[in-house]
């Protein structure tokens, strides 16, 4: 069951022209939300804040305003069978909208951390300030690593810029603790300004919490006691250890900051 162009569509199959640019060259942009308590006016659903960047991007990509008024019907249909939504915008305006169910071990992530590798140099994600369709290089290096999870038990990858420096998961924003500070890459670095990532550097900041935004570098990255990602879908997830090709570098996936961060969730 999905939403296109303004209807319902009970089918695994979407049917699209053959010049369709999205199709051709991953020209789309997209936001992914989850609906928290059924409802789109949600405080942590931030419908509002998922329309801004689609919007930011239809103008800065030139593509054409969709139908907000579809988007939102088809929005408001399928979180009666889905907790998370993706929306996907054509340059022609044409909208679709996909379902999906929270992860089963979700939970299980949130409590005791993941394993992530460091993805190679060449494999970073085009026009990194927008959500756009092309995500190869991010898709390569997940699966990648999703590859390596029998011997290593690796399931996110970390994208790096020529320096070596760490700019965010194929997935969502990096973060760091140390000296009771919160750390995590600038915007200028070259990541997704990530709505979470947003969401919690306001509410840190708000609750007198230290934020520094500083590149991620390889030198900083050791110092840290504790590394977590968030996007809107995991929230706030751990990253127990970070496996390079010359070694390992381990973090305390059960430090007290990361219910601190959580307090975010709960207010």
């Amino acid at each position: 069951m999905y939403w296109y162009n303004g209807e319902l569509i009970e089918s695994e199959i979407i049917q699209l022209p053959i010049n369709e640019p999205g199709l051709l060259f991953g020209a789309t942009i997209f936001t992914t939300l989850r609906v928290y308590h059924n409802s789109l006016e949600s405080r942590l659903t931030h419908w509002e804040a998922h329309q801004k960047r689609l919007v930011d991007s239809i103008q800065k990509l030139d593509f054409q305003q969709p139908n907000w008024q579809n988007i939102r019907r088809g929005a408001s249909i399928l979180i009666n069978h889905y907790p998370i939504l993706r929306i996907t915008l054509f340059p022609d305006g044409k909208e679709w909208i996909t379902g999906r169910l929270i992860p089963d071990n979700l939970t299980e992530k949130q409590k005791y951390g993941v394993n992530v590798t460091i993805a190679k140099t060449e494999q970073y994600r085009s026009l990194p300030f927008h959500k756009t369709g092309n995500y190869l290089a991010a898709w390569l290096a997940k699966n990648q690593a999703l590859k390596q999870n029998i011997q290593q038990n690796t399931q996110e990858a970390i994208l790096t810029d020529s320096g070596g420096n760490w700019l965010e998961t194929t997935t969502g924003n990096l973060w760091g603790w140390r000296d009771r500070c919160w750390f995590t890459p600038p915007l200028t670095a070259g990541i997704l300004p990530g709505i979470m990532r947003e969401q919690l550097i306001n509410w840190l900041r708000t609750q007198q919490y230290q934020v520094k935004e500083e590149p991620f570098t390889p030198e900083l990255v050791k110092k840290f006691v504790a590394i977590a990602y968030s996007n809107c879908v995991v929230e706030i997830l751990p990253i127990h250890q970070v496996i390079h090709p010359t070694g390992k570098l381990q973090y305390d996936n059960q430090h007290y900051c990361f219910k601190e961060l959580q307090r975010y969730l709960l207010a």
